[in-house]
């Protein structure tokens, strides 16, 4: 089942880069400039979590996380640059799930939508790709039933690859959803890191893509 999300912020720059990281992780994925958008989607679609901006234009993120919370227990995150205490009182008084303020590390805003996700139950406790299961939580991984150990850095490449399992992920998005946006990491750091993956693996699953990057599917030559 796909897990729909949706983000309601202003700032260009922000909403589609937190869109574009929420993709890179999986998710089906609406942006909405403006919380007058943002309610007729809310309202029309059913979402397993909601990012909400405070500031929006048209209706505000506290009115929308009051509207939601009339008819809906959907988990709602709130995303704004107002960091003082009164604020985010008030967004818990309103029964928000989470508050994350800006400026804000990507892997984190993600790491707190997993672990909403975990606890509406929506977030698989398992990730399946063919012969391949990977467990978010504890950083297992088996092939066939067989436990494979492998690094957290090689955990997540193989997590990204297996959540889009099929389609071919660029160099940049793997190390940047790996590494983070600030990394100062090259190509050939990546390439050492999928060769030490393909060694721990009975099969080769990982598939090369020449100057472009990877993808993650049956068996590979």
């Amino acid at each position: 089942m796909d897990i729909q999300l949706m983000i309601a912020e202003d700032d260009e720059d922000i909403r589609e880069a937190v869109k574009a990281y929420l993709e890179d992780a999986g998710y089906k994925v609406d942006a909405c400039p403006d919380g007058d958008t943002a309610r007729r989607l809310i309202f029309e679609k059913s979402y397993h979590l909601v990012i909400l901006d405070i500031l929006l234009p048209g209706a505000t993120g506290y009115e929308l996380l009051k509207e939601i919370r009339e008819s809906q227990d959907t988990p709602v995150l709130m995303l704004t640059a107002l960091d003082d205490a009164h604020h985010e009182i008030m967004a818990f008084a309103n029964e928000a799930d989470d508050y994350v303020t800006k400026p804000f590390v990507m892997q984190v805003l993600i790491k707190r939508v997993e672990a909403l996700l975990r606890r509406s139950g929506a977030l698989q406790k398992s990730v399946h790709a063919g012969c391949l299961t990977l467990y978010p939580e504890s950083y297992k991984a088996e092939f066939n039933g067989t436990g494979i150990s492998l690094t957290p850095r090689e955990f997540d490449i193989l997590m990204l690859l297996a959540r889009n399992k099929g389609k071919v992920i660029s160099h940049e998005t793997l190390i940047t959803r790996v590494w983070g946006y600030q990394a100062d990491v090259t190509e050939t750091v990546l390439h050492v890191h999928m060769k030490r993956i393909r060694d721990k693996l009975p099969v080769n699953i990982i598939r090369t893509v020449k100057g472009v990057g990877y993808a993650l599917g049956s068996e590979a030559p």
